[in-house]
């Protein structure tokens, strides 16, 4: 579509908003940016996908770099599930190509865990102690766990952060280790998927492109509003990030419950 003079400011404005609220937890903000495309930037159906893509390369580096200003950044479980991430992405890129299941199994698939995974984590906070019991998983679990979110992120386009972070902090782990882990591989996974869709598009095997003008707007937005949510954690208590990560979870799967079922 060609834009009229309010999109860029829009398409800015959702993801400064997104990315304030949603870099906090570790979680890109892509799936909520879903909908304003559609409904309100007017961006084609086949198009959402990249763009989301896009959004998240232009818009991961501004809560990295806090992160890595916070020295948050380096640790042990970001190498871990970046070491599962990278090769899941192409190895999704694969399963694209010979056995894709539709896009309605994975909605289904992503709201049976997203949903009841957020209301257990927002009932669990409230009950529990203030400062729960860390208990981070194996090594290997870890890998393989960020191994399954980067092939999912592969195959549908999708960022890993809504995916990971509340499984891992649902273990008990301080959403504090978990958020720059998590972004970091969504940053990592989205790059690695946004170069998959170039490739395919310069070799005629897709269709695709994502709306450059709006993503990078977006994308711009979502730098400086992850930026900002990165810089704000650390002075929100431990309670109260659990408390938005298991709403954004709750939030996540029931949008796409409503999609799958629509």
């Amino acid at each position: 579509m060609e834009p009229d003079g309010s999109a860029p400011l829009l398409a800015f404005t959702a993801g400064v908003l997104i990315a304030l609220v949603t870099a906090p937890v570790g979680v890109s903000g892509a799936v909520f940016l879903l909908p304003v495309q559609l409904s309100v930037l007017g961006v084609p159906s086949p198009a959402v996908t990249p763009t989301n893509l896009l959004y998240n390369v232009v818009a991961g580096p501004g809560a990295l770099l806090r992160y890595r200003h916070d020295g948050s950044l380096y640790g042990p479980l970001t190498r871990r599930l970046i070491a599962g991430t990278l090769p899941g992405v192409v190895l999704g890129a694969l399963i694209r190509v010979f056995a894709l299941p539709g896009p309605a199994v994975f909605r289904l698939l992503v709201a049976v865990l997203l949903l009841p995974l957020g209301l257990w984590l927002i009932a669990r906070t409230l009950r529990a102690p203030a400062t729960p019991t860390p208990h981070e998983p194996a090594p290997r679990t870890l890998t393989l766990l960020a191994l399954a979110v980067g092939t999912i992120g592969g195959v549908y386009g999708i960022g890993g952060g809504s995916l990971l972070g509340p499984v891992l902090v649902g273990r008990g782990m301080p959403v504090a280790q978990v958020a720059p882990a998590a972004l970091a591989s969504t940053f990592l996974t989205s790059l690695v998927g946004a170069g998959t869709y170039g490739l395919l598009a310069l070799s005629g095997g897709e269709d695709i492109a994502p709306d450059w003008f709006l993503g990078l707007a977006c994308g711009l937005g979502g730098l400086t509003g992850g930026y900002l949510g990165a810089r704000l954690q650390p002075r929100l208590p431990e309670g109260a990030l659990r408390l938005l990560l298991g709403t954004l979870a709750a939030a996540i799967g029931a949008l796409y419950a409503a999609q799958a079922l629509a």
